[in-house]
């Protein structure tokens, strides 16, 4: 700490300011004494813990401004908004919270702030410990396993939708789907999503949906702190998700950390709209998939009536189709070759009969005179 010789000394004297007796001492301008106040207050840094009782957070400010208590004192504070974001815990009232930074003044009201530099849920660690124990146990089982994983349905008919009826998760999954995907029909199963039972209700939605008929799930939640998203590490929902019938993907909007159900998920996207887009082929991909299977029936069925052609005048130009007569030229032949030997036999048919009848002619004329003789004479 450095002070300006007019200050620490007076001119009458070599003697110390700080070593005289107060009254004698030069008096300090209320900027100087704050000054002052804020060097000597800023050099260390502090780790509070306490309850948020007052919160001010409004879109275009540059900090966020908050108050910590305990049962006998309030501390105001303030935390630059990259800061704040970086941190990943949204602040609210009545949340117990582990706070590290230093004491510093606002010198033009005079006022005194604790400036956050981290910030964090209190009890976080033994939370993010238990998670870290819990994953390790489900993926040495091979619940985690890439190869036991499910590749999302290319065009369901049917999506489940899990997740709480209230806030703006639910909106952007179903405008988004709606937008890419408007054919689609979704069944929605709209349960708590933090709480003590929310594990439980989770999978009572789950196994509602998946037994409506859903071909794939989206499990979503919009952001949250550690704490709130607590159900999402609950170990009987991740052992429901690894043996679910159908794909299941996850939507959770907490960022850095990764819930216990994202690395179980058949399918982990960032947040509620990246999941629905990640099951929803875009209107425009369908209809660019349409024109490339009309393209290719096309190009089918013109070669097929190609191939169609070139068989018939395969066809025309054998002589069957030249000269009908081809077709029956041997049975005309065979049938005159037949005729002629009919009539040939029936020639040397006729000719022996003839012979035949004649030979008998004679015969009965010779014996007619003497048949008659004999009659007469039967007669006398």
């Amino acid at each position: 700490m450095t002070f300006s010789s007019n200050e620490r000394f007076d001119s009458a004297s070599d003697v110390p300011a700080e070593e005289r007796p107060v009254n004698e001492r030069k008096a300090l301008s209320v900027s100087a004494a704050l000054n002052i106040a804020k060097s000597i207050i800023s050099e260390n840094a502090f780790h509070i813990v306490g309850e948020v009782s007052e919160l001010n957070q409004k879109p275009g400010y540059k900090a966020v401004y908050f108050t910590i208590k305990d049962e006998n004192s309030a501390l105001p504070c303030l935390m630059w908004m990259n800061r704040y974001k970086s941190a990943g815990v949204p602040l609210r009232l009545g949340a117990r919270v582990e706070v590290v930074g230093k004491f510093t003044i606002f010198t033009p009201k005079g006022r005194m702030n604790f400036d956050v530099s981290s910030l964090k849920l209190a009890g976080e660690g033994d939370l993010r410990a238990q998670v870290a124990k819990r994953a390790l146990m489900l993926k040495n089982e091979g619940l985690m396993d890439p190869a036991r994983k499910r590749s999302v349905v290319a065009y369901p008919a049917t999506i489940g939708l899990v997740t709480s009826p209230r806030g703006a998760a639910v909106h952007d999954v179903l405008r988004t789907l709606r937008r890419r995907y408007p054919l689609v029909k979704i069944l929605f199963a709209g349960v708590p999503v933090e709480g003590k039972q929310a594990a439980a209700d989770l999978i009572s939605g789950l196994e509602t949906v998946i037994r409506a008929g859903a071909e794939e799930v989206l499990l979503v939640r919009g952001g949250g702190s550690l704490e709130d998203i607590m159900p999402f590490n609950d170990e009987a929902l991740a052992r429901f998700i690894a043996q679910s019938p159908v794909p299941i993907i996850t939507g959770i909007g907490h960022e850095p950390d990764t819930s216990i159900a994202d690395m179980v998920a058949d399918v982990r996207a960032s947040t509620p709209t990246a999941a629905a887009e990640a099951v929803s082929p875009s209107r425009f991909e369908l209809l660019e998939a349409l024109d490339s299977f009309g393209a290719r029936m096309s190009q089918v069925f013109l070669h097929r009536i190609e191939r169609s052609i070139n068989y018939v005048n395969a066809f025309e130009n054998r002589p069957l189709f030249r000269d009908a007569h081809y077709l029956y030229a041997n049975d005309l032949q065979w049938l005159d070759h037949t005729q002629a030997r009919l009539e040939g036999a029936l020639g040397r048919f006729g000719e022996a009969d003839k012979v035949k009848l004649e030979g008998v002619g004679l015969r009965l004329t010779s014996a007619l005179p003497h048949m008659i003789t004999s009659q007469l004479q039967s007669l006398d």
